[in-house]
């Protein structure tokens, strides 16, 4: 005798207008006896692990189900947060105070698009890429570029962070937007290797001048970039040489004597757009300085512009920086590749602008 198949339902078109009414308003499992759960007890799945379901009926009748968990069953993202959020109320170290030499120079360190988390397979791009290799380029590009400042009488150091230090943004492996990522480990211990390495960055540049912090907002990890920088300023708390600007805002202007200095990542207004914003959004630093700069991240290798005004006597120069890191498999398949990779800095007195870069080659 055959197998018997199960019976197929055929719905009229106000059956399933019916359906669907009672589906926008009715969603709790009363009986808790559906299919679904049912299949998630038998295997021993957590509801809360789940991060998508897809389902299907076969031709027999039955209920099939595909899946998909988070990596780590049991690592609930709010008890990582919650851990984080302890350490930052409750722990800093205190720094001694350091008396520094006084300068009429400041020294922009600049690591760009760090990318903690990202994976490159030698074998596959032509060059290794992982945490490891990310921590020591950027240690090893801060020390050349303290070093190549020493002939300078520094004031102040300006230390660039953010603009995509991580790789991913969320427990799924994916940037902000959703975009999925070729990882190097976990996105909590891209999270703690970040946070270290910028520990060890500032700890460095301190014993130079005092230290401003300056955070830019970026794509690949928009939300979890912002949650490091003020970790960071926390961890930083007791030390009386290093000031924090960490706000969400896309553009932050610094000013050091008649510099005025923008940053944003990159991949926000037009770049051509960037001279008159400057001037609309800060109108009073504009006034005052004579040196106008644009320094922007986000495409990994050197652009550089310039605008002048209609006499011809200030300009804006709006350039891009080099970063550290190697192209991923993704990158190394679109041809994306071959860019310098580097540490960037910059030396600018405080009446005549940039008189000095700064840069330090892998």
């Amino acid at each position: 005798m055959g197998k018997e198949y199960g019976k197929r339902l055929r719905l009229s078109t106000e059956e399933v207008d019916l359906i669907l009414q009672r589906r926008a308003t009715v969603v709790d499992n009363i009986n808790n006896n559906s299919a679904l759960d049912i299949h998630l007890k038998e295997r021993g799945i957590n509801k809360k692990d789940v991060v998508s379901v897809k389902h299907w009926q076969s031709g027999s009748g039955d209920y099939r189900f595909s899946v998909v968990t988070k990596e780590n069953i049991g690592l609930e993202e709010n008890q990582i947060w919650n851990k984080i959020n302890s350490f930052v109320e409750t722990y800093s170290p205190t720094y001694p105070t350091i008396e520094t030499p006084a300068g009429d120079h400041l020294l922009i360190v600049n690591p760009a698009d760090i990318h903690i988390g990202k994976y490159a397979n030698e074998l596959e791009t032509g060059e290794k890429y992982d945490c490891e290799t990310a921590v020591g380029r950027v240690i090893e590009g801060v020390i050349g570029l303290i070093n190549k400042s020493a002939g300078f009488d520094i004031d102040r150091v300006l230390f660039c962070v953010g603009n995509d230090i991580l790789h991913i943004d969320n427990v799924y492996g994916t940037t902000t937007k959703g975009t999925y990522q070729d990882t190097d480990g976990k996105w909590w211990e891209h999270y703690e290797i970040a946070l270290m390495l910028y520990v060890k960055c500032i700890e460095m540049l301190r014993q130079v001048a005092p230290v401003d912090v300056l955070h830019s907002m970026s794509n690949h990890d928009y939300q979890s970039g912002f949650h490091l920088a003020h970790t960071l300023k926390s961890w930083f708390r007791k030390a009386d040489n290093v000031k924090f600007d960490i706000g969400v805002s896309h553009r932050k202007y610094y000013k050091y004597g008649t510099n005025l200095i923008g940053l944003e990542h990159g991949d926000g207004a037009k770049m051509d757009s960037l001279p008159l914003l400057m001037a609309q959004e800060n109108p009073k630093d504009w006034s005052s300085t004579t040196h106008r700069y644009w320094y922007l991240h986000h495409i990994h290798h050197k652009v550089k512009h310039k605008w002048l005004d209609g006499k011809d006597f200030i300009g804006v120069t709006v350039e891009y920086m080099r970063s550290p890191s190697s192209a991923d498999s993704w990158h190394s398949r679109k041809g994306f590749t071959g860019a310098p990779k580097a540490c960037e800095g910059f030396i600018h007195h405080n009446e005549s602008g940039q008189v000095a870069r700064l840069t330090h080659y892998f």
